[in-house]
């Protein structure tokens, strides 16, 4: 389904239990709502599941940019206002998961937990660089430019080797991004700035990233769980970026043991 906020229509996906709590999947850039297919399937049984295809990727539309995380923290606010969600748990993956840094941080009575998945909440020079990469790789040769240099930092090298049907999967997301969608949400990761700020935030969280993450490394997500009151930590064995692609095993059963936990409590 469409739905319209910002003045962006909004490709909207609404699955699970009727009258069961709200959990709401953020995804990677230069992917889209996809990517959760398998955390749906776990989840659709106790959770009212909402996932949407952030402004200018999937089949959202792609205004023109630069876009920042107050105007993707304000989509989210909007898409819960026009679907009567009052408070959701929030699952978001690399910007999917900034971007739940931010809602907590401006927007913390709407959200009953934060999950953030190979997340960092700063941009040091090397990761402002690179997305200047991607803009100008983009710009010169086109969203199939990015396809396999993504796959390779993305990925780890077993992972790569064995050809899941996953990564045409992601392939597929990657090129098939608005490279508009693309440059501005690249914009807004080079301006990423809620490390001195997360002291403040209260939602119970949990941080996940993958052992082999190349963008947002172990030791980085343990020194932002670090500086949110009681925050989770928990590395995935044998993942890079896309942690919920490469071991859902593991992956999944940590989301589980959350979920349930703040549920319960």
């Amino acid at each position: 389904m469409n739905t319209t906020v910002n003045g962006v229509d909004f490709n909207v996906e609404i699955s699970g239990r009727s009258g069961a709590p709200w959990v709401t999947f953020s995804h990677a850039l230069a992917t889209d709502l996809r990517i959760w297919d398998d955390q749906v399937g776990v989840l659709r049984d106790h959770f009212r599941i909402l996932r949407y295809d952030q402004r200018g990727h999937g089949a959202s539309s792609a205004p023109p940019g630069p876009y920042d995380f107050d105007i993707l923290v304000s989509d989210v606010i909007g898409l819960f206002d026009a679907l009567d969600i009052v408070r959701s748990h929030w699952v978001g993956l690399s910007i999917g998961g900034m971007i739940g840094y931010g809602v907590a941080l401006a927007h913390p009575e709407r959200l009953h937990s934060l999950v953030a998945c190979d997340s960092r909440p700063e941009a040091p020079p090397d990761y402002r660089d690179y997305f200047q990469y991607r803009i100008d790789t983009a710009q010169e040769r086109g969203m199939e430019g990015l396809v396999e240099p993504t796959i390779e930092r993305w990925f780890t090298p077993t992972t790569i080797a064995a050809e899941p049907a996953s990564l045409e999967h992601i392939r597929e997301m990657i090129r098939g991004t608005d490279p508009v969608g693309h440059a501005g949400c690249c914009e807004a990761l080079k301006a990423l700035a809620f490390e001195s700020r997360l002291a403040a935030i209260r939602t119970p969280t949990l941080i996940m990233g993958g052992a082999d993450d190349k963008g947002a490394p172990p030791d980085a997500l343990a020194d932002a769980s670090e500086r949110i009151p009681g925050a989770r930590h928990v590395v995935i064995a044998g993942a890079g970026h896309l942690s919920n692609i490469e071991n859902p095993a593991q992956f999944n059963a940590a989301l589980q043991k959350f979920l349930e936990s703040q549920v319960t409590a």
